[in-house]
């Protein structure tokens, strides 16, 4: 997101700034008062004013030091740039939805700039979003998307295949020798009609020995085919397999906005189908892909050193071939296209409903939720029938016509045969030449569809690929003995840069300190703990750790010292051991047992039937709710973190379970930094500090009894609770 375009020189005559005053920030807008569109028309900011140029006019000036609020309001696919000055809101700026993150940003400097807390910067770039896609950007990089340096599908696929040069080498070989043998067959033919079977010209021996070498070539052709089939599955199936790797590894590190964004029938797709037609096509297509090109250009080359004009008239119908498929090529691509979109539907649909079956089941949902699923099934069916017809009318009509060529050349080569001017060996071999290049005439023009499934499926792959981390280790990043010290200064964040969750949060903990976390719902009490979690960054300001910047530990290192404890508790698919060594694999039996007991998860563990070996089903299913967040406790004891973190861990509990997990919780967050979220304000009483976020940032901060002194937010909450209950 670029914040200081260049001005024409009659632009910034129009701004009339004195020598020593710098511009910081200049955005473009395009929407007047009418809704109308406009070109030539600026934002620009400076450490003492807001000046707004519109149509290559100065429109509006406004002193900093006279503004009370600054901000940029998201509005439909579009935004407002507001300032308020002397109690009065005005607009001065109307934007389309592109702008978004640039005024946003523009509008959160200024207001720190105001409060003291930040000195404005002139900065060139700073890149979020590429200015022709929109699409997030790492640093000032490129858009692979937009990028016409990149090369497109081919170079993907290329950088792809490029770690196995050795063995494309091996099957170019045995394609080139396929290539030589095909050629020369109908070579040989010739020469056993016209030297031996022809006017009974040869003897016996003669046409054995032609048969055996006809025979020979057959049986070299079928090694080769077997030989070369084989390669090109072996690269496809180690390709595949690498590509899954890779994608898996690729959506580990990649952002949870990312993730959040994709749905988990679409990331299954790729992972598993885009890769799996990435295989189909190396040993189905790839394998016989150079051969067939090698055969279809030395089969012309040698047809017309045969015969000029015969050569002529055959490929007199390569052109027509070649227009078809190119004029059908978009709209096959389209096709295929949309068919991996309803593909991904389908998937998508199906992995929510098997997820939320319980859900489903609860409200009587099953025979709607079928329709549902029917419906996207029928549509998938509609279009996949529909591409399956396109082929099976545009591929037969083709090779007829591709076809037609080889009764031209069996007439007027049987004419140049019967005046003499050619023996029958020649005819049959031109013929043969001539069948062979229809025939690979015909497969190269299937080949479209083939490649327009490579294509969608290598563009996917590579739309992962291509994905850059927002969150990755920087040069500098060291490893850190956490001892539990945090500190946020002037932080603010949005999951959209345009809309803040926390905004200039100030807040220092110190090790062994206990933060409880309140609030009502949306303000932002789970974005703060993602934030000490590092699973996003902060947009503005600054988070330390033990007083270092929390991107300078490396990220490894620090999340081997965080323990979690959630809500919605997750268990593997897998026993309740390897669940609890999840945190620590390395950890001996005894540790296990040892972690079990302070999250008293021990006793309920020993009578289940295989005990540390019970299976505990998909997501825990076979425990109960307390039981899933005992085994959790355990897991977060286990690895000895030196950060706790505690989302609603006593939440939807019974009093019973309540209790053991509360008990389980103390052992735990002794001497360790802990935050915790609880809408029960009665597990949090005991938290050396409450901090009340309200509005976005922190409205109170003080013990339970200093908060319910001040009769605030804090008090009320309470009050408000205590009320329910005796309800």
């Amino acid at each position: 997101m670029i914040l200081k375009y260049d001005l024409s020189q009659e632009n910034l005559a129009l701004l009339a700034l004195p020598p020593t005053e710098e511009v910081c920030y200049c955005v473009p807008y395009d929407i007047d008062e009418k809704g109308n569109f406009l070109d030539n028309s600026y934002v620009a900011a400076t450490r003492k004013r807001i000046i707004v140029l519109e149509n290559g006019a100065r429109k509006a000036e406004y002193m900093l030091s006279d503004c009370e609020k600054i901000a940029s309001e998201p509005q439909i696919d579009c935004g407002l740039f507001l300032v308020t000055t002397g109690g009065q809101e005005r607009i001065i700026a109307r934007f389309s939805g592109k702008h978004l993150s640039r005024f946003s940003y523009v509008a959160r400097g200024l207001m720190m700039f105001l409060s003291g807390n930040m000195n404005l910067v002139s900065s060139d770039e700073y890149e979020r979003t590429c200015p022709k896609c929109h699409r997030a950007l790492p640093g000032t990089r490129e858009c692979p998307h937009c990028s016409k340096q990149g090369g497109g599908t081919a170079k993907q696929f290329l950088l792809m295949v490029a770690p196995y040069k050795k063995q494309l080498a091996v099957i170019f070989f045995v394609m080139a020798l396929a290539a030589v043998i095909t050629l020369l067959n109908p070579e040989i033919q010739k020469h056993l009609i016209d030297d031996v079977l022809h006017d009974r010209k040869g003897t016996l021996s003669d046409a054995y020995l032609f048969l055996c070498i006809i025979f020979g070539l057959s049986i070299g052709m079928v090694v080769l085919n077997i030989t070369k089939s084989y390669l090109c599955a072996k690269l496809g199936s180690t390709l595949s397999k690498d590509l899954r790797a890779k994608l898996y590894h690729k959506i580990q590190i990649l952002s949870l906005s990312f993730i959040n964004d994709r749905r988990p029938g679409e990331l299954m797709n790729r992972v598993v189908h885009d890769t799996a037609r990435v295989r189909m096509f190396m040993q189905d297509i790839f394998c016989n892909m150079f051969t067939v090109l090698v055969i279809f250009v030395f089969d012309m080359v040698y047809m017309l050193i045969l015969d000029v004009k015969l050569a002529l008239i055959s490929f007199a119908f390569i052109p027509f071939g070649i227009l078809l498929s190119t004029a059908f090529k978009k709209n096959i691509h389209r096709r295929f296209h949309r068919q991996w979109q309803k593909d991904d539907d389908v998937n998508s649909s199906l992995q929510d409903v098997i997820s939320g079956m319980s859900v489903v089941k609860s409200y009587g949902k099953e025979a709607s939720e079928a329709k549902h699923f029917n419906e996207l099934a029928d549509s998938y069916a509609v279009i996949n029938r529909r591409n399956e017809v396109f082929w099976a009318i545009f591929f037969p009509m083709l090779s007829f016509a591709m076809g037609a060529g080889v009764y031209l050349i069996t007439y007027f080569g049987g004419v140049n045969v019967l005046n003499g001017r050619k023996t029958p060996g020649e005819l049959l071999q031109f013929i043969n030449y001539t069948s062979m290049l229809y025939m690979y005439l015909n497969w190269l023009t299937n080949l479209p569809r083939q490649l327009m499934n490579l294509v969608n499926s290598v563009e996917r792959i590579s739309d992962v690929m291509s994905q850059e981390p927002r969150i990755l280790d920087r040069e500098k990043a060291t490893d850190l003995a956490i001892k539990g010290s945090v500190e946020f200064k002037h932080a603010t964040f949005g999951y959209k840069s345009y809309k803040p969750v926390l905004e200039d949060i100030n807040l220092s903990i110190k090790p062994g300190e206990m933060i409880g976390l309140v609030g009502a719902s949306g303000t932002g009490k789970s974005t703060m703990i993602n934030l000490i979690m590092h699973l996003y960054e902060l947009d503005d300001g600054e988070l330390l750790v033990d007083g270092k910047d929390i991107r300078d530990i490396r990220l490894e290192n620090y999340h081997s010292q965080i323990g979690v404890v959630l809500q919605e508790t997750f268990l593997f698919s897998g026993t309740i051991l390897n669940n609890i060594k999840f945190a620590k694999p390395d950890a001996t039996y005894e540790e296990v047992i040892r972690a079990a007991k302070m999250a008293n998860a021990h006793d309920f563990i020993c009578r289940t039937p295989d005990g540390y070996n019970t299976y505990v089903g998909e997501r825990g299913f076979n425990l109960s709710g307390g039981e899933r967040q005992r085994i959790a406790i355990a897991r977060a004891i286990l690895n000895e973190p030196k950060l706790l973190i505690l989302d609603e861990a006593t939440a939807s509990l019974d009093t019973e379970s309540e209790y053991l997990i509360q008990k389980a919780l103390e052992r735990l967050t002794g001497g360790r930094t802990t935050f915790a979220i609880a809408h029960r304000l009665s597990t949090l009483k005991d938290a050396d500090r409450l901090v009340v976020i309200d509005g976005h940032s922190i409205a109170e901060i003080g013990t339970h009894n200093e908060l319910m002194e001040q009769q605030g937010i804090y008090y009320k909450l309470v009050t408000a609770q205590l009320e329910m209950q005796k309800v």
